[in-house]
């Protein structure tokens, strides 16, 4: 299969890697400086390149925050029967563009990212396919996920959104209150420095990725459970309140045990 992947950052990167030994893979990107690492692909910087590539599939790769921006740029130069699709971490307003788009799409959340994941061993990570996407574009993106050894589930756009609110807002949400208390410690004890290493990866990812994953509709919620839990804590705390400490203790124990 021809296959288009926009955006040479580190998922569009990891993509091309990884599809590249068994497909015709080309991936694009404006910026020349970003393809030069990138081997055993194509390389397109002009979107007349991409029509002469004449691709089955294109993947849009591009930071979140220009994803539909992108697809608009790009479809002009796309056959009727090129399949679209996408990786976004949060699908707001993207079913409504693929209705009016005009062409078959697929959209898909692989949930690791390059900062923490083993990409050497995915066995613990997975994948979100969208259910209201082509039947045959869900095939092959179960194919490809399962190679690489993710977990794959399906969402509707909504839901999915819902699940990506909780399981990326509240890690993220907890690490960025981490680290605006930290204050550098001479002699850190390991559950800091735990604490720390995954702060830093959080932080390190892109601020426009950061920004859309807090302003999912669905965030807001999840960041009011995290107030008042801490508000309980802290009226606890103050409280010197042994039992309702132990009581609380054994409520986090169960919920991790689920």
């Amino acid at each position: 299969m021809r296959i288009c992947i926009v955006g040479a950052g580190k998922m569009g990167t990891i993509l091309s890697d990884s599809l590249c030994l068994q497909h015709d893979v080309a991936i694009y990107d404006k910026e020349i400086t970003r393809l030069q690492y990138v081997f055993n692909t194509r390389r397109l910087t002009s979107l007349e390149e991409i029509r002469e590539f004449n691709p089955e599939l294109l993947i849009n790769a591009v930071t979140l925050k220009y994803t539909i921006q992108t697809f608009e740029e790009v479809l002009p130069y796309l056959s009727p029967s090129c399949m679209i699709s996408d990786i976004a971490s949060v699908k707001t307003g993207l079913k409504e563009f693929y209705e009016k788009a005009g062409h078959p799409f697929v959209s898909t959340h692989p949930m690791f990212g390059p900062t923490f994941a083993n990409l050497r061993d995915l066995r613990k990570n997975h994948a979100i396919i969208i259910k209201e996407g082509d039947h045959l574009g869900k095939v092959f993106f179960k194919d490809f996920y399962s190679t690489l050894g993710l977990n794959i589930h399906e969402y509707t756009f909504q839901g999915h959104d819902e699940t990506t609110a909780y399981s990326l807002s509240i890690p993220f949400v907890s690490s960025m209150v981490f680290a605006a208390c930290m204050k550098p410690q001479d002699a850190p004890g390991t559950t800091f420095s735990k604490h720390f290493d995954t702060a830093k990866g959080v932080l390190s990812e892109d601020d426009y990725l950061l920004t859309e994953i807090l302003f999912n509709p669905y965030t807001p919620e999840q960041v009011e459970r995290i107030h008042d839990q801490l508000g309980r804590l802290v009226e606890i705390i103050k409280d010197k309140d042994t039992e309702a400490m132990h009581t609380y203790l054994n409520e986090l124990r169960e919920n991790i045990a689920k």
